[in-house]
């Protein structure tokens, strides 16, 4: 019976440990936007559907700095045969492979607050048929828990629906233009390499980088000609000179689940 008893409150004290933990992060609309803040970590995400021409130089960087990252690809992409290589390279580099949905559909509005353009069961079979194209490389289903959402957009329905897969969205920490590497060269919203890490490092200098989620695309396309990932090991030189570690999302506190879906 005592050893009953001691049972029941261990798992009791790992529950109220778990919650905690999950609060240590920093949420926008039930997704995480940021890690623990106490903690001088960092963890790279990297998304992609169309284009890919940046994954075997980032991944070169990445060995060379002994730093793992997340990956997040649509079934789109995981489905071309063409990038079946570095997927392969992906997963045996030691890197998360998660889902950023299968067609790349907009899932909301861009007006706040954003409106759900999909329906329930579109969310989830086009996200089934992602996880789909992530087991087929061998990666187990249960090891798939978090999320990017395309564009990097999305409001607590989409959320919720992914919760209800076991999936945690996650998303960027706001502050800097990292997200603007895929803008294309003279277009009006263009950001070159160089005022992208800028702005990072302005951002870094005046605030901290402790518990970023700083998110980059894997490609741009031909209609960029300044490739930022030509930049990455400048950027990971000036954060290990910082003193930062990176992490993979899943090595930080698990979300906690959004409102009406069970852990």
């Amino acid at each position: 019976m005592r050893s009953c008893r001691l049972a029941t409150l261990c798992l009791v004290l790992l529950a109220v440990a778990g919650a905690r933990a999950g609060e240590a992060l920093e949420y926008r609309d039930g997704g995480v936007i940021r890690g623990p803040a106490d903690q001088k970590e960092i963890a790279l995400e990297f998304t992609a559907d169309a284009f890919v021409e940046g994954g075997p130089a980032i991944l070169d960087q990445l060995a060379r700095h002994q730093i793992k990252a997340s990956f997040f690809l649509t079934g789109r992409c995981l489905r071309d045969p063409a990038n079946a290589a570095l997927v392969r390279r992906i997963i045996a580099q030691g890197h998360y492979l998660g889902p950023h949905s299968d067609t790349h559909p907009l899932l909301c509005s861009w007006e706040t607050p954003a409106k759900t353009l999909v329906t329930r069961e579109f969310f989830l079979d086009d996200m089934k048929r992602n996880l789909e194209a992530i087991e087929s490389f061998g990666v187990s289903r249960a090891s798939i828990r978090y999320f990017v959402p395309p564009y990097e957009w999305y409001n607590g329905e989409i959320v919720r629906w992914a919760g209800e897969l076991g999936l945690a969205l996650v998303n960027f920490t706001p502050g800097t233009r990292s997200t603007a590497d895929y803008t294309e060269t003279g277009a009006a919203n263009y950001a070159s390499s160089q005022a992208i890490l800028e702005s990072i490092e302005r951002r870094e200098e005046k605030t901290g980088a402790n518990g970023w989620l700083l998110l980059l695309h894997l490609g741009a396309g031909p209609r960029r000609a300044d490739k930022m990932h030509d930049r990455l090991g400048e950027l990971l030189d000036y954060f290990q000179r910082r003193g930062y570690r990176f992490v993979r999302v899943d090595q930080w506190p698990a979300p906690k689940p959004p409102p009406g879906v069970k852990s």
